[in-house]
């Protein structure tokens, strides 16, 4: 029998430290000969991105070893850092570089990139005996130079930078590049600014002559979005596109009428906002079967037969990207029940999928919260978000008393949250805290009507959302009303600021590297995101007086609500001067705060120690504020 105690102060085998250990994020697979690779964070070392491989035998060992790291700066939020090349062979870009390195067998990494300036390369792929990326060249202009080049594989372009090949530019941002089976023509994703890649893109295909871009033309987009291009013949291609406001397949025969043709149509989305290079939402099998994430709120794999759909029933539900495939197998990551994982399935039998890494939880599955979906009425439509009740096995709570609850804002803000419990999750629901994990108007994941909710409106509509969200769990009796904690990093950050100098509706916040001021995110922020604020909020200069009105940081004096702020201090996306101004304001009006900054962390933190500081001071913070003392975790000062 569970025994009754206070929430907030059950105790919880779920240190910081194990959670931290239990929550690698999975950087792409591959297959290679009988071995499946993949990239996985490790935060125990500095964060870096390791890529390790699985014998047949079930051994695990790295690739390439520590302190080197595959992770690429393309766009600032990179993507496709490594690929293979034959059985044996990786090449990657090494974070710290951004060159490119090969390493074959046993032996020590080589460039394939000279050291030359600031030079970057992300979206690795290696196609008909090519090795193809997007390259990013930061100079004097304001607008980094990119475009799709291959690199030699033998070295020669370490040593003379003439080498490299440039198969296409011709726009501010290149993605998706795909050879066509006789290596005739190539396939790309373009798009301009203002646009970001959610809003308008362009399907491109170029003739190649001596292995270049001789001529190209347009053939989708425009006003939609399209995605993830791939040949399926000579004259063929199936990729994703929104013309209906979800994005779904379309095939498209080269002819003088490119005919486009829809592929099994549904009222979901198989396909996402491209923060990364390299995600992959569909693939095609060796039969000519399409496998297809399908996403509306949470995500579902299918396999398109024809006019046949059929879902393949697995333990992924959130985040889901299609790594590789073989025959009629697949290797997916993504996040299930049990937390962020890698599964190698085969679509005629699914059930017998088994994990490469990860989805287990060390703690029991019986420590994880179920999520479940809710939908609030909000001013602009429905609001939806995911419930994840306090949970523990071992205790019970008073009769009389309703929990604590930390409603989460997820970044972006074109992005998602789907119904998947992670290790950072029950970390506090195992306490006897309620998480209430938002998708507010402008999210990606319920078709671009809902993700357009936002544009003009941003500070406005989010803030709204969660606003209703929360007030309408406390309506159901879930929450209590009065134990009400906002937390939310970048994007997210800047509503959980909005919202506390808007409204009173939280009794604490957690500002997570948030945004305070427009003016100076638009000055600051690195080229990718340059002009994402003309469609959020407006365009510059004739915008300003908006910006100014939306920023916290010109209402800073309404700030009452006591306070954590956690920084990286080499965020190159959000300055840490934001948060110091945050906290400047806070210690002005004698608002109980705490300032936690952290060397060595960017725009999201990796490091174990980070991880393992963030969580406890959270669960602290929260204690001292809303009236409980959690188990085993050291009281945080405030000041």
């Amino acid at each position: 029998m569970s025994t009754p105690l206070p929430y907030g102060s059950w105790p919880s085998p779920l240190t910081a430290h194990a959670v931290s250990a239990a929550s690698p994020r999975i950087e792409g697979a591959r297959y290679v000969g009988d071995e499946v690779w993949w990239g996985e964070t490790v935060a125990e070392e500095a964060g870096r991105t390791a890529v390790r491989r699985r014998t047949a035998s079930g051994v695990v060992s790295d690739v390439i070893a520590a302190p080197w790291s595959a992770r690429s700066r393309v766009h600032e939020y990179g993507g496709g850092s490594w690929t293979t090349v034959g059985d044996d062979a990786l090449v990657f870009v090494e974070k710290v570089d951004q060159r490119v390195w090969k390493v074959a067998g046993d032996g020590a990494p080589r460039p394939l990139t000279p050291a030359a300036g600031d030079m970057r390369f992300g979206g690795l792929t290696w196609q008909g005996g090519r090795l193809l990326a997007v390259r990013e060249v930061h100079g004097t202009s304001p607008v980094p130079h990119r475009d799709i080049v291959e690199i030699p594989v033998d070295g020669s372009a370490a040593r003379d930078a003439s080498a490299l090949s440039s198969l296409v530019e011709d726009s501010h941002f290149l993605a998706h590049p795909v050879l066509s089976p006789d290596g005739s023509h190539l396939a790309w994703i373009a798009w301009d600014h203002p646009a970001m890649p959610w809003d308008r893109t362009e399907l491109r295909v170029g003739r190649l002559e001596d292995g270049v871009v001789a001529e190209w033309t347009t053939v989708a987009g425009g006003e939609t979005a399209p995605l993830q291009p791939a040949w399926t013949g000579e004259d063929d291609l199936i990729y994703a596109d929104d013309p209906t406001g979800r994005w779904n397949l379309w095939t498209l025969r080269l002819t003088a009428d490119l005919a486009h043709r829809p592929v099994a149509p549904a009222d979901a989305d198989t396909g996402g906002p491209l923060w990364v290079l390299g995600q992959r939402w569909y693939a095609v099998l060796g039969d000519g079967r399409i496998a297809a994430i399908r996403t509306h709120g949470s995500d579902e794999l299918v396999v398109v037969d024809g006019d046949e759909v059929r879902p393949l029933e697995f333990e992924g539900v959130a985040g889901l990207s299609i790594e590789d495939v073989r025959g009629s197998r697949l290797l997916v990551s993504g996040a299930g029940a049990a937390g962020t994982a890698l599964w190698e399935l085969d679509v005629d039998d699914p059930g017998s999928a088994r994990r490469i890494v990860g989805g287990e939880s060390p703690w029991g599955a019986e420590w994880m919260p179920r999520a479940r979906p809710v939908t609030f009425d909000g001013p602009g439509g429905p609001v939806h978000a995911y419930d994840y009740p306090p949970t523990n096995p071992d205790v019970s709570a008073p009769a009389d008393e309703k929990p604590p609850y930390l409603v989460l804002v997820h970044g972006g803000p074109t992005a998602h949250v789907g119904g998947a419990a992670s290790g950072k999750i029950a970390f506090f629901t195992s306490r006897g805290i309620g998480v209430l994990d938002v998708n507010y108007g402008g999210s990606s994941g319920y078709g671009r009507a809902y993700r357009e909710r936002l544009l003009g409106r941003w500070g406005v509509v989010d803030v709204d959302d969660v606003l209703a969200a929360a007030a309408g769990l406390a309506e159901e009796g879930v929450a209590d009303g009065e134990r009400l904690a906002i937390a939310g990093g970048s994007a997210g950050g800047w509503t959980v600021l909005c919202a506390l100098t808007l409204a009173d509706a939280f009794a604490a916040g957690i500002s997570r590297y948030g945004v305070a001021d427009l003016r100076r995110l638009a000055e600051d922020t690195h080229d990718f995101e340059a002009r994402y604020l003309d469609s959020m909020v407006g365009p510059l200069p004739q915008a300003e007086a908006l910006y100014v009105a939306r920023s916290p940081l010109s209402r800073l004096d309404r700030l009452r609500t006591p306070l954590l702020i956690e920084q990286g201090l080499e965020d190159r996306v959000v300055p840490p001067s934001q948060s110091e101004a945050v906290r400047d304001a806070l210690k002005k009006n004698g608002v109980p705060h705490a300032y936690l900054a952290f060397e060595g962390e960017g725009h999201g933190f990796r490091r174990s120690e980070t991880l393992v500081r963030q969580l406890e001071a959270e669960i602290a913070f929260l204690g001292g504020v809303l009236g409980f003392e959690p188990d085993g975790v050291e009281p945080l000062d405030l000041d």
